[in-house]
Formats: structure tokens, sequence, C-alpha cells
């Protein structure tokens, strides 16, 4: 089967999509034939995104959601049912990532602490929540929730970042109990540091710790998580749930 029918018909949601790696799996999940719609609080540069790939002869759309508010989240997955008549799949992929870390856990700011689990973690469970109707109508539905492989070797001086991560790869599998009476399967997708925008702050030797440190001793790029993304949304794994699939050269195992 040819990678670019094996979403042909499907109807996903990317949150985060504005850039860095909600953006491709935006990209590739239309190249794989389905009709996404890209989602993200930055507006305008959502939008652009989006038209720049419905230029391309892709079906692509944009909404704008902001996952500190409820009432935002439910709205945005409205207008996602109305622009593509449906949902089979989503991808949780919105979170903050720049400027969460730095300090040490004797430092570290509780404002930021309660933000980057109010968007990371009840963010990701207000967005799933509000789609699960028209996942289980699609008679297949497809949840991917994005963390990070920092949750399983417990980056230092990141605390808040990675406790959200660990909490997205626990909700997962709760998730994936639940909803499996109704033919919905979750899981999660737990990169390694990607070379995107939001990784531009890191220091140079965390990305050289990372190199280093892998199987496959290179920088990861968002293409290399596109392909796990595209299995996880389609038929080819519909038995599949509840895991934590890591994607990061071989730095660190389950």
């Amino acid at each position: 089967m040819a990678k670019q029918s094996l979403l042909e018909g499907k109807r996903i949601l990317v949150t985060g999509a504005a850039r860095g790696l909600g953006r491709d799996f935006a990209q590739a999940v239309a190249e794989a034939g389905a009709a996404v719609v890209m989602a993200d609080i930055l507006s305008d540069l959502v939008q652009q995104e989006a038209e720049k790939l419905a230029e391309n002869n892709l079906v692509v759309y944009s909404v704008t959601i902001d996952l500190s508010q409820k009432q935002s989240i439910q709205q945005a997955v409205q207008q996602t049912v109305a622009l593509l008549g449906g949902l089979d799949g989503l991808i949780n992929c919105a979170a903050l990532a720049t400027g969460v870390g730095g300090v040490d856990m004797m430092a570290y700011d509780e404002t930021l602490w309660d933000r980057v689990m109010n968007i990371n973690v009840k963010g990701t469970w207000l967005v799933s929540q509000a789609c699960v109707p028209h996942l289980k109508a699609s008679g297949q539905g497809k949840i991917i929730n994005i963390a990070s492989d920092t949750a399983l070797w417990g980056a230092p001086n990141l605390m808040a970042y990675v406790a959200s991560k660990g909490a997205i790869i626990s909700m997962t599998r709760s998730m994936a109990s639940e909803l499996g009476a109704d033919n919905i399967c979750v899981n999660t997708i737990s990169p390694g540091l990607t070379l995107v925008e939001a990784t531009t702050y890191v220091p140079q030797s965390r990305h050289d710790l990372y190199v280093n440190g892998r199987a496959i001793q290179r920088q990861q790029l968002p293409q290399d998580i596109n392909g796990t993304a595209i299995y996880l949304l389609s038929d080819l794994s519909s038995f599949v749930t509840g895991q934590n699939i890591l994607v990061n050269g071989g730095f660190v195992f389950n």
C-alpha cells in the first residue's frame, strides 16, 4: 500500500500545528491522503501554513484553539467537524516547550509549573474529551498524544515539562483502557530532541548529549517521526492501543 493512500478518506485534527512538529505532522498526514485541520493559538500563522499546504492540492484547513480555555477547545472541535464532515483521528501535539526549563527544582516558578500542566496535560485531556464523540461515530477512531523521551530518562532542569510528558504517557494508557470499547485506539509517540523552532533555545551541549548517546548518531528531524504517526492513524494499527512508541534514534529505550 502506497504511503499516499494510507490515510485516504481519513479526517484528522492536529493541534499545535502552526510550526514545529505539529506543522510537519499536518503536512505528512495530508500528503498521505487525509483531510486535515491545523489548530493553533497562533491564528494568523496557522492560517498561513494551512493555505501554503492547500496550494499544493492538499485538503487542509485551519482553526484557532487555546488549550487553556475549554470553550475555545470545544469551538475548535466543532469547527473541525463542520469543515471535515466528521473526525477519524487526532494528534495532540500542542504543548508549552519553549522557555519552560533551565532552572533546578528548588528555583522553579510555581506559576510557570501550573501553566505547563494546564496546557500540556489538562489541554490534551480536554481536546481528547471533545473529540471522543466524533471519533466514536467514525467507527475506528485514533488518538495520538505527543510526549517526550525526557519522561523516561528524567532530563534535569526541565522538571515541569518532563512531569507533564510523563503524565501524557500515563494518561494515554488510561484513555486506551476506557475508549477501547468504542473502538478508539490511543497511543503515545515520544520523540527525542528534534530540530524545530521550539528547540532552538536548547544549549548545544544538550544537542551533543543526544547525538552522541544515540544508537543512530545524528540530529533528529521532524520527518523521522511522521511515518510512526501515519501508521498509528491508519487501519494498519487497528489493534495497537495504549502504547508509548519511542522515536529517538535509540537514545533511551522503553
